[in-house]
């Protein structure tokens, strides 16, 4: 009887280490099971270049939180400091966004801020949607000026509260000169850090540098220093500083020896967007690992091929993309092409940007011709 007892007692024992042993992980599994890790996009560029619109292609996508320049309030608290100086307070503070960590403003910001004391707040869809605005859906495409009107109000909490909803953050940074400061971030365990390199034709970068020159001055002062930006050189001097920043940055890049930076580095062309925006957006979407919807198609052709002219900075609404890319062509006198072309001759030989040898040339060489070195 005893004995019989014991085989029960055993066979008891038995089948509750088999259903623990088969069950129960299952049923923690079920409530341990984590969302997919975020994909961290950097759109890497300087100013000037077509980032803003670059940075609306990521931002209107219902997936993605999206920053402009949060680096800005970095420049502005410590501008008597140079970029280089500046580069490890702009790295942190980029990794602090990727993970969604806005306590890091605290340092650069009132103590009594509000949604709308982040620079350029209202570029960001996701600041602009639930649960960081109510007046929008989380789905639309929202214009800048739209949401500036409506949803201000909102307290700074709100930034950290709606990027933990996102699958995808992205963040437009100009702030940066050299790839190797960003290593630390590509082989953050906590980060999956993509980069994209947007890249323009300097001589174009350098008539829209003009037409925003008041704008661009502090900046200019910290990549350079200010005794540079000054006199008929200066803003060829600050011309050559980011012509070498992007040699650098591609060759890194490219070169991709470090194995981290494998399949993690993506070139763009701001010419090869507006020739082709859709095949462009696509192929900047699949990199990001991001669908391209039927909406956002629509919204890229449009934003393309309308008739504005794209004159203010920060400006991204709809434009003649291809005619507002090619204007230096028809404004800026050969003398100053000359001087940009010399002072970023490596950066155009490297990137693909065929020189001009003549006045004439400059006016009548085909889009085609002028880009044909891909």
């Amino acid at each position: 009887m005893v004995k019989s007892r014991r085989v029960q007692v055993l066979l008891i024992l038995v089948v509750l280490s088999f259903l623990l042993i088969h069950f129960l992980p299952c049923s923690n599994n079920a409530h341990m099971e984590k969302k997919p890790s975020p994909v961290h996009i950097l759109i890497l560029s300087s100013w000037r270049s077509g980032s803003s619109f670059t940075g609306q292609i990521f931002s209107q996508h219902p997936s993605v939180f999206y920053l402009m320049e949060p680096a800005w309030h970095v420049w502005v608290t410590m501008y008597q400091n140079s970029a280089k100086v500046l580069h490890m307070a702009v790295r942190d503070l980029v990794r602090s966004v990727f993970l969604c960590d806005m306590s890091v403003f605290d340092a650069y910001m009132s103590s009594q801020k509000k949604k709308s004391d982040l620079f350029q707040w209202e570029t960001s869809r996701a600041l602009c949607s639930p649960p960081a605005c109510d007046s929008f859906s989380r789905s639309d495409i929202i214009t800048a000026g739209n949401c500036k009107t409506i949803c201000g109000k909102y307290p700074f909490s709100k930034v950290e509260e709606a990027c933990k909803t996102y699958s995808h953050v992205a963040i437009k940074e100009v702030r940066f000169f050299d790839l190797k400061v960003l290593y630390p971030l590509l082989t953050d365990p906590s980060l999956n850090l993509k980069i994209i390199h947007l890249v323009r034709d300097p001589r174009a970068v350098f008539r829209s540098r003009e037409n925003t020159m008041a704008d661009l001055k502090r900046d200019s002062n910290i990549v350079v220093g200010s005794q540079k930006t000054k006199g008929e050189m200066g803003p060829y001097n600050t011309m050559q500083v980011i012509c070498k920043s992007h040699v650098e940055i591609y060759k890194a890049g490219s070169q991709a020896v470090p194995s981290f930076l494998k399949d993690r580095y993506l070139l763009v062309r701001y010419e090869d967007i507006v020739r082709d925006p859709l095949a462009r957006a696509a192929q900047m979407y699949r990199f990001a690992e991001l669908h391209f919807t039927p909406e956002l198609q629509k919204w890229v052709h449009n934003i393309t091929h309308g008739k504005g002219h794209g004159a203010q900075a920060f400006d991204i609404g709809s434009r003649d993309a291809v005619r507002v890319s090619q204007a230096w062509r028809k404004t800026l006198p050969f003398q100053k092409i000359e001087k940009v072309q010399n002072v970023c001759k490596d950066a155009m030989d490297l990137l693909g940007y065929r020189l001009v040898q003549s006045e004439e040339e400059q006016k009548n060489m085909s889009l085609d011709l002028l880009f044909a070195q891909n």
